[in-house]
């Protein structure tokens, strides 16, 4: 907290701050190192003997509180209420449609039906999906997303879902079948596409 209040500062400082010992908050900084949370830049400053100054990560900002999810909900009602249900589809449209041309991209680089999945796995997981795949006894796929990094998105608006598993059809293309078995907006664990060859 106090480094994400007053930006980088040294361990003597932190002390000082908290009315502790500067030894004392270099044992926390250490702790927070090996979590990868905080960094320290060493600097020379005249004569003696050089400062490390201590500063967050970028992963550490995921600790302080983040209302974009609110913020989201928020504008999607306002988009809804403003200017009408179809201005949102639009809005949702033009977000399917760029997402479907980046995925396409990657996957037409690939032949097998597999290997397809496993990079649009890989593309999913990027994005905060956290996804992996799995090929069953029968030679069926499925697609895993154990996390969705848009739920109060889609929760507020079910276009989300919808254009997704578009997304998935026509980017695997047409001779293949995609069915969502498991959706966490409908309150299960993950979300999970049963896909295979089409016939």
């Amino acid at each position: 907290m106090m480094l994400k209040m007053h930006g980088a500062l040294s361990a003597a400082a932190i002390g000082q701050l908290l009315g502790t010992t500067g030894e004392a908050a270099r044992q926390q900084l250490a702790r927070l190192a090996d979590e990868g949370l905080v960094a320290a830049v060493t600097e020379a400053r005249g004569v003696g003997r050089p400062t490390q100054s201590w500063s967050l990560t970028p992963a550490a900002q995921s600790r302080f509180p983040d209302t974009h999810a609110a913020l989201t909900v928020q504008l999607l009602d306002i988009i809804r209420q403003s200017l009408g249900e179809e201005a949102l589809d639009a809005i949702i449209g033009v977000r399917e449609t760029e997402t479907r041309l980046a995925y396409q991209a990657t996957l037409e680089q690939h032949a097998a039906l597999r290997d397809k999945v496993a990079a649009l796995a890989e593309l999913r997981s990027a994005e905060g999906y956290m996804a992996e795949w799995r090929e069953e006894a029968d030679g069926s796929l499925v697609l895993i997303e154990n996390h969705c990094p848009i739920c109060a998105a889609a929760t507020a608006c079910e276009g989300f879902c919808r254009a997704e598993l578009e997304v998935f059809r026509s980017a695997l293309g047409p001779e293949v079948e995609v069915v969502r078995d498991e959706h966490i907006v409908a309150g299960g664990r993950r979300c999970s596409y049963a896909i295979r060859r089409a016939g």
